[in-house]
């Protein structure tokens, strides 16, 4: 019996730790997923998670109620607004401020644009801090000084209507009077005997006592006392040697509609409404509503 012999062309017999190696490859192989079933397994995963189930959703119409032709006239509307809000800031009629280096533009204006029939179509709006009245004429505020438009007032229809008479007192009265007031007493004399008052005057008196009333001015119902003189020098004391008369409404005094509308209607009656005989204003422009958005 013949036995054949290995030919140099088979590979020789594997030893048990050549086995024992290619068992442990194939197993590590095994364990490795191939790249196609790593799709199918993400594939399973996103079909788990991002899919939505369906949803049963309660729904509710509501009507809107809209008007192309409303929306059209309601931004013509809002045009016309802007365009009549930048036509009057361009031709607004009042731009001076209410500033002493502006008061000549301010009585200019004034002067333009307010009549005298104006003054009694006002409406009054009220008192503020005692001394001011605030009217309202069409869409234009305005600030009236109630001591400076009586004093005008009273400066003006005295002058042309009244004619007043010296009263002598039967014994010459002392003046309580500073040492300030006294002297603008004196250097203006002739400005209150043209009011109607009447003083002596010595000069070697002592002080406080170099000047004595001795006439008071009468003018039917109208009664000028002590409060008047000092009134008098007061308003000297700002325009020295300046005419004036005094007033009988001061800055503090309380007043009702009824006596603001009377100072108002005042200020129509006369020549030069727009300052006291000292220069200082009478009314001035506040504010115009219509360049004020609310």
């Amino acid at each position: 019996m013949e036995v054949e012999s290995p030919t140099d062309c088979d590979p020789p017999p594997l030893t048990e730790a050549e086995i024992y190696t290619l068992r442990l490859d194939k197993d590590e192989e095994s364990d490795i997923p191939s790249p196609k079933s790593k799709r199918l397994k993400m594939v399973q995963n996103t079909k788990a998670d991002s899919v939505d189930a369906p949803v049963h959703i309660m729904k509710k119409t509501v009507p809107l109620q809209f008007s192309m032709f409303r929306l059209i006239k309601q931004m013509e509307k809002l045009k016309r607004q802007r365009k009549k809000k930048e036509e009057s800031e361009m031709f607004r009629r009042f731009r001076a401020k209410i500033s002493p280096g502006e008061n000549q533009a301010a009585e200019a204006e004034l002067r333009k644009e307010i009549s005298k029939e104006m003054f009694s179509k006002m409406h009054i709006i009220g008192q503020f801090n005692l001394g001011f009245i605030i009217t309202k004429l069409d869409s234009d505020l305005f600030i009236v000084d109630q001591h400076a438009t009586d004093e005008k007032y009273n400066f003006e229809m005295l002058q042309q209507n009244t004619v007043l008479q010296g009263q002598r007192l039967i014994i010459p009265q002392k003046l309580n009077l500073t040492v300030v007031n006294e002297t603008v007493l004196i250097d203006n004399l002739e400005i209150f005997k043209k009011n109607g008052f009447d003083f002596i005057y010595d000069e070697d008196a002592p002080i406080l006592e170099r000047v004595k009333l001795i006439s008071l001015p009468t003018s039917k119902n109208w009664t000028f006392g002590q409060q008047d003189i000092e009134e008098l020098i007061f308003m000297l004391s700002d325009a020295p040697g300046v005419m004036c008369r005094p007033s009988r409404v001061m800055i503090g005094t309380a007043l009702n509609s009824q006596e603001m509308r009377k100072l108002v209607a005042h200020m129509g009656e006369i020549e030069q409404p727009w300052n006291c005989p000292h220069g200082r204003p009478t009314m001035r422009h506040l504010a115009s509503l219509d360049l004020i958005d609310f």
